[in-house]
C-alpha cells in the first residue's frame, strides 16, 4: 500500500486482533473470494457473529475496514461523498465507499437492504468486472485499488426488505447461523470472562428462546444478547435475573410473548 493510501486510512486500522470462534470453513471461503477479488454478501440473524467476523477477516489480511451502518435515509451521496463549502471555499470530501475503493480496504456494508435504492444502485459498477466507482457530481470515475473489497450484510428474517435479484446476483454468499450451543457456550465465556458452566447455562436459555421464533417471536436470543447477560452475572447478578434483563424482557414487550418467554426463564433457572 503506497505511503499516500496507508496515511488516508490510518484512522480505519484494526488495533487489535477481533476474536473471532470459526464454526466451518467460513474463512478459507472468505479468503478465497478476497484472492479473486469478488464482493461477498453475509446473511444470517442478528448478533450471530457477522460483523466480528468481518473485523476478524480485515486482521487477518492485514487490511482497515470501512464499515457503514445502513439505515433507511442512507443514501447515495452518504456513500459517495459530496461537496462541502468551508470558509475556504468549496471542496470535494470522499465517502466512506470512495474512500475504501480509492485507497484499498475493505468496505463493510452493515444491513445493506435498510439503505435507499440509489445507495444499493451505487455499488453496482464495483461489484463486477469494472470495478470502479463513478462520482457524477465530480466527473470522475475512480477505479477500484487492488485492495479493495466489498462485504454487505443483512438479516433475511420474514420482516426484512428483499434483496434485489439484480443486486444479490452480484454477489457471493455466506450464510451464518448460531453456533452449536457447546461452541456457542466457549464463545459467551470467552467473551465475558464467566465461566463454562453458567455461560452454558445462559446458552440453553437463549436456545429455548429461539424456538418460540414464529410464534409471536420474530427472533430468539442473539449470541449478543447472551454475551450481555453473562456480563451482568459477573457484576453480580443471579443468572435468572440478567438473562431476564438481558433477553427476556428486551426481545418483546406483547404479553403472550413476555409470559413464554418468562416461562422457559422459569424452567432453565
Amino acid at each position: 500500500m503506497a505511503h499516500s493510501d496507508a496515511q488516508a486510512l490510518a484512522a480505519w486500522r484494526l488495533a487489535a486482533e477481533p476474536f473471532y470462534q470459526p464454526t466451518g470453513d467460513e474463512v478459507a471461503r472468505f479468503q478465497a473470494a478476497t484472492a479473486q477479488r469478488l464482493p461477498v454478501l453475509i446473511k444470517g440473524p442478528t448478533g450471530c457473529g457477522k460483523t466480528r467476523f468481518v473485523e476478524h477477516m480485515a486482521w487477518r489480511l492485514g487490511r482497515p475496514l470501512v464499515t457503514v451502518a445502513c439505515h433507511e435515509d442512507l443514501s447515495a451521496g452518504d456513500l459517495v461523498g459530496r461537496w462541502l463549502l468551508d470558509a475556504e471555499g468549496t471542496r470535494w470530501q470522499d465517502g466512506p465507499l470512495t474512500l475504501a475503493a480509492r485507497h484499498g480496504a475493505l468496505c463493510y456494508l452493515d444491513e445493506l437492504v435498510e439503505a435507499r435504492a440509489d445507495a444499493t444502485v451505487v455499488i453496482h459498477p464495483l461489484t463486477d468486472t469494472r470495478r470502479m466507482l463513478p462520482l457524477a457530481q465530480r466527473d470522475e470515475v475512480v477505479p477500484a485499488h487492488p485492495d479493495f473489497q466489498l462485504v454487505v450484510s443483512y438479516n433475511p428474517s420474514p420482516l426484512a426488505r428483499e434483496m434485489k435479484t439484480s443486486t444479490r446476483q452480484r454477489f457471493c454468499a455466506l450464510e451464518f447461523g448460531y453456533p452449536a450451543p457447546e461452541r456457542e457456550a466457549g464463545i459467551v465465556a470467552r467473551e465475558s470472562g464467566l465461566d463454562i458452566g453458567r455461560s452454558a447455562a445462559i446458552v440453553a436459555f437463549g436456545v429455548r428462546t429461539r424456538r418460540l421464533q414464529g410464534q409471536g417471536l420474530d427472533e430468539g436470543a442473539s449470541t449478543r444478547m447472551l454475551v450481555h447477560a453473562a456480563l451482568l452475572v459477573q457484576q453480580g447478578l443471579a443468572v435468572g435475573a440478567a438473562c431476564a434483563m438481558a433477553v427476556a424482557d428486551a426481545l418483546s414487550d406483547e404479553p403472550g410473548v413476555r409470559q413464554a418467554l418468562h416461562a422457559a426463564l422459569d424452567a432453565s433457572f
